[in-house]
């Protein structure tokens, strides 16, 4: 009996990809790949080190750069992590204030960020940030041309839109971190709610990262089975008011932490490494990310803005965009998001 080595010969249809995905507009193909792999890390705070903690010990490169304005404060944190060689994968620790020592990476991840002061304005804060960016975002470039640009400084979607227009890179090659954190809070509290694994949970918060991100409800599935179409109108009406519940409990799950600990670090740490685990090993894997959103569920062509989607992510970058089914009130609530955005970023002095 002859043996079956693709579905194409089980009569399915090969182009059932570009049903099931989109590709993003303007992609580029992958850079050339080499033997050994490199990340750098803009930004040694709390974020950028526990980025870096975390991608060592689950050994995701050769090679790891950190850059800081802080020359002393680099040293101390590079030569911290050094001293666990023993009990780390080989992987070299570099750092400099000099972006030079970012040179050839495969993905710079940035983390850098001003704070924002009590009193001050969303857009004077992204004006502040802007500047950084200006800083940043050029030599990444100019010493690593073929790299993949991975953005996790807060607010996440206008400084990835700021990164992409500053680095002149395909739109395919710049991934802010977005909802990925966020859909992982809220599979957690669906699964303790559910009471099953976390893993086995498919659920997903998209849109703009924060306060207005939306939770596509219709799409929950726990072990393939969909959560509201196996409820009757009466017990859907109760648990998608618990669902609320639980999406508010997501937005608000950041804010406690910085309330009790001050900052938030190995939940991020943990996401952004996952991120680079599917990119530099072209895993193919679904990842809710802040990518080039035009084209995509109504939002305008015109409108260049980018916002959390389910995202294929390789190699190259974004490889494809989820064709997700949403409801009416779910589009028109990343519409609006879009729509925020780009009203916000025409106020920018790019």
């Amino acid at each position: 009996m002859k043996k079956v080595s693709s579905l194409s010969e089980l009569g399915f249809a090969d182009d059932i990809h570009r049903t099931l995905f989109r590709p993003l507009q303007q992609a580029a193909p992958p850079s050339p790949t080499k033997r050994n792999t490199k990340i750098s890390v803009v930004g040694a705070g709390n974020v950028g080190m526990a980025i870096a903690q975390t991608i060592l010990t689950q050994d995701l490169t050769d090679e790891l750069a950190l850059v800081d304005a802080k020359p002393d404060k680099l040293r101390g944190e590079m030569l911290d992590l050094q001293h666990a060689a023993a009990f780390l994968p080989r992987t070299r620790i570099l750092a400099s204030p000099d972006y030079a020592v970012t040179a050839n990476s495969d993905i710079c991840i940035i983390t850098a960020g001003a704070r924002q002061i009590p009193g001050e304005t969303r857009l004077d804060l992204l004006q502040r940030n802007l500047a950084l960016f200006k800083e940043i975002v050029p030599p990444l470039a100019k010493y690593s041309p073929g790299a993949l640009l991975l953005v996790v400084s807060n607010p996440v979607d206008v400084l990835t839109y700021i990164a992409w227009k500053l680095s002149g890179f395909p739109p395919n090659r710049i991934i802010g971190s977005g909802t990925n954190l966020d859909s992982s809070r809220f599979r957690f509290l669906l699964a303790d709610h559910l009471e099953v694994n976390a893993q086995d949970v498919q659920a997903y918060m998209v849109g703009e990262h924060g306060d207005s991100s939306v939770a596509l409800w219709s799409s929950i599935s726990v072990g393939g089975v969909p959560i509201l179409s196996q409820l009757n109108n009466d017990k859907a009406l109760i648990e998608q008011g618990v669902l609320e519940k639980i999406r508010k409990a997501v937005v608000e799950s950041a804010y406690e932490v910085i309330r009790l600990k001050g900052y938030t670090s190995w939940a991020i740490g943990y996401s952004v490494a996952s991120l680079a685990r599917s990119l530099l090993r072209d895993q193919h894997r679904i990842h809710p990310v802040s990518l080039l959103a035009k084209g995509f569920y109504g939002i305008p062509d015109d409108r260049e803005v980018f916002l959390s989607l389910p995202a294929q992510l390789g190699r190259s970058g974004i490889l494809s965009v989820a064709n997700i089914q949403l409801t009416e009130e779910e589009a028109g609530r990343l519409r609006r998001s879009a729509h925020t955005l780009w009203e916000l970023q025409q106020k920018l002095d790019l």
